[in-house]
């Protein structure tokens, strides 16, 4: 059949809209990154000030968590309006030129969308609760008392204690997942999924490229309100079975990862297709946290991709455990993809988690963005991780995170991650503010602001950008398969294949020195990515914490 001009076109279109696919993200908390008022508190005009220096390292897309109209009781999480710009952070036009000057630097916007719950000021929940026969009295998760007048089920909230809180205007409990002023929408009312998309829509019509959806697994919940069954012992890892966290104890069969969710991530995938738009979907669920990526991505009219929290818990995972995660993904979603990340304003961050008082701390950070750069799947990458920032150690009488102050001194909370940007090691705040700022900065950060580190070519931020300048080069590693090999229990092994390229890429996640046996292989070792493994006839000599990356 003769070829038209419209075919080739018509590919790259397709290949531009799938920027997403091995694409990396850049994620700014919007408080901590740059304040450009002097109120202590990052806005909008700081993030674009600082537009350039996200630019700088190579990434695809930032993206930006929720800077929309909130009380701040969750920091931004509890919207009380879908359609606005908190005062805090500036004004819609402040967010229309932050958009157009990242999409003039070659950055794509994702923004968070919060849609599982709002605030409890937010219009719609003010009229939800006035009555039981208003306009929206349904929009919300509204029961009845148990006889004895006791919540309706054992549901708890991730916040603790339980999940549903007593409404005395409506004589009714409503849900809230998370904190009593975090109101759970009820997506089994096709005019709340109507509504959501609508203000979906706003944004995309203000030129955004895509979105991060908090708590995607939670947007459905069990119209029966079944109890959920307890834990199975067996399934609980060290972390699951935190004794300071109730919620952990059941296994949320009912109150989440309902399989009704696909139904609304249909409707929003064919709004995002209007607009040549992608999202990706946060999974909060570490049991069946892949398996969940998987059923939401697969079939092409789902969401384009999801992360869950196996990277982002715990100690460094072995070789054969991060291979495991990989390999049942890839198993479970043949057409799906993913986006992992090994740090987020939600947990620790990995600097510490997986390096905190080790040797070699910069290795052991080199190593981590290695191989979070050449797995399978697209990447986030938070704020500071390019500058091996660490957990904060935050004072309880500083802490604001309702989190940590409800769990203290057990676990404590998410400020320690949320700390601001570092920017200039000499300048008060570390650049960040004039003021004092909302959290403090961590005077052990200032070695490591990036003024410090574009000093210094050795430097972990020199080491992320020339990294990302490789992976942009091979697309191999950007969006080709993935097949792994036996390396024994420190190495991980494996080869991308794809646009004529194979690339073979070894990692030694152990103190001592490893060797990869390569057999008849004969490959020819690549520049530019920092790592110092060496070929010794047919082994791969890889020192502690070090990789190896070659052309098959």
């Amino acid at each position: 059949m003769e070829r038209t001009d419209a075919e080739p076109v018509a590919g790259a279109r397709r290949e531009a809209a799938e920027w997403w696919r091995g694409g990396v993200i850049y994620q700014i908390y919007p408080r901590s990154f740059q304040d450009s008022n002097g109120d202590g508190i990052g806005d909008l005009a700081g993030i674009t000030s600082r537009l350039p220096h996200v630019a700088s390292l190579g990434v695809d897309a930032i993206w930006l968590s929720p800077f929309m109209p909130s009380p701040m009781k969750d920091f931004g999480y509890d919207i009380s309006d879908y359609r606005g710009v908190d005062p805090i952070f500036g004004t819609l036009s402040d967010f229309d030129a932050l958009v157009a000057e990242a999409h003039r630097l070659g950055l794509k916007v994702i923004i968070d969308q919060v849609l599982s719950h709002t605030s409890d000021k937010h219009p719609w929940f003010v009229e939800s609760r006035s009555s039981r026969d208003n306009g929206r009295a349904d929009w919300y998760v509204w029961a009845d008392p148990k006889p004895d007048g006791t919540p309706p089920n054992n549901w708890l909230s991730v916040f603790g204690a339980s999940s549903w809180e007593w409404d005395s205007r409506r004589r009714q409990y409503y849900l809230h997942n998370f904190l009593t002023s975090q109101p759970d929408l009820n997506f089994h009312n096709p005019a709340v999924r109507e509504a959501l998309l609508a203000d979906v829509r706003f944004w995309l019509d203000r030129g955004v490229d895509g979105f991060r959806l908090d708590t995607a697994n939670f947007y459905f919940h069990d119209a029966a309100l079944a109890d959920n069954p307890p834990l199975d012992p067996a399934l609980q890892s060290e972390v699951m079975a935190s004794r300071n966290q109730p919620y952990n104890w059941q296994d949320h069969l009912h109150d989440k990862n309902r399989p009704e969710v696909p139904v609304f991530l249909g409707e929003l995938r064919a709004l995002l297709d209007e607009y040549g738009a992608m999202a990706v979907g946060e999974v909060g669920e570490r049991i069946r946290g892949v398996e969940l990526m998987a059923e939401y991505t697969t079939g092409g009219d789902r969401l384009q991709m999801c992360y869950a929290f196996d990277f982002l818990s715990g100690r460094m995972p072995a070789a054969a455990a991060i291979r495991g995660i990989l390999e049942r993904f890839e198993a479970k979603a043949s057409d799906g993809w993913a986006c992992w990340a090994f740090s987020n304003h939600d947990v620790e961050r990995h600097a510490t988690r997986w390096a905190g008082g080790r040797d070699e701390v910069e290795r052991i950070l080199r190593l981590a963005a290695g191989i979070l750069l050449t797995i399978r799947g697209s990447v986030c990458l938070y704020q500071g991780e390019e500058l091996g920032l660490t957990e904060a150690d935050i004072a309880y009488e500083d802490l604001v995170d309702p989190y940590g102050i409800n769990f203290w001194p057990e676990v404590k909370g998410r400020d320690g991650a949320r700390t601001p940007m570092v920017w200039e090691a000499g300048a008060p705040q570390g650049g960040f503010t004039t003021a004092r700022p909302w959290l403090p900065v961590p005077a052990e950060h200032l070695a490591r602001a990036v003024d410090r580190q574009e000093a210094d070519p050795d430097s972990l931020l020199h080491f992320y950008r020339a990294f990302l300048r490789f992976r942009r080069a091979h697309p191999a590693l950007v969006a080709g398969t993935i097949a792994f090999l036996d390396a024994g229990p420190d190495v991980l092994a494996f080869v991308r294949e794809g646009a004529g390229e194979r690339i073979l890429c070894a990692f030694n996640l152990s103190e001592a020195e490893a060797a990869l046996d390569i057999g008849a292989d004969r490959p020819v070792p690549l520049e530019g990515h920092g790592f110092s493994g060496q070929l010794d006839g047919g082994r791969v000599i890889l020192p502690a914490h070090d990789g190896f990356v070659a052309m098959l």
